[in-house]
């Protein structure tokens, strides 16, 4: 049986679809220039980690009866952009991590303040928040060896 859900789990689960997709557009906007094969596969790691919260999320939308709200097309266009502009100087592959772990801490705290701002949230949307804040933490550290 479909049902109505609050705003908090709407707005929470958005959250956490508009992250994980953030964070596919910066690996899709950065990837090509990733000089060493070590980097892009663990890159192609993360992308797979982000498609797999953005599919459990369709699917709770699914059981919501709702449907998620992509990021808009200027969005993803400025993300392309300001990430060429930022490695025009030097595309290294230290210079895609630092990029990487700027966007990926963004994105924790976004997650940890969505979190704290709803401590009555749905629990399978609070566990999917926690899981991809795992993730993002687990990838931070993981891109400080490409620094």
């Amino acid at each position: 049986m479909i049902f109505l859900k609050e705003n908090k789990d709407i707005n929470f689960l958005n959250t956490i679809y508009k992250t994980s997709e953030m964070g596919i557009i910066g690996i899709n906007d950065v990837i090509d220039k990733a000089q060493k094969e070590e980097f892009r596969n663990f890159l192609n790691k993360q992308r797979e980690e982000y498609n797999k919260i953005l599919e459990k999320a369709k699917n709770i939308f699914t059981s919501y009866g709702m449907k998620e709200k992509e990021l808009g097309i200027m969005v993803k266009a400025n993300s392309k952009m300001m990430s060429e502009m930022k490695l025009m100087p030097n595309s290294s592959d230290e210079v895609i991590s630092k990029m990487m772990m700027e966007g990926t801490n963004k994105g924790i705290i976004k997650l940890n303040k969505a979190i704290n701002e709803n401590p009555n949230v749905d629990e399978e949307v609070k566990n999917l928040g926690a899981e991809l804040i795992k993730i993002m933490e687990h990838n931070y550290e993981d891109l400080k060896i490409y620094l």
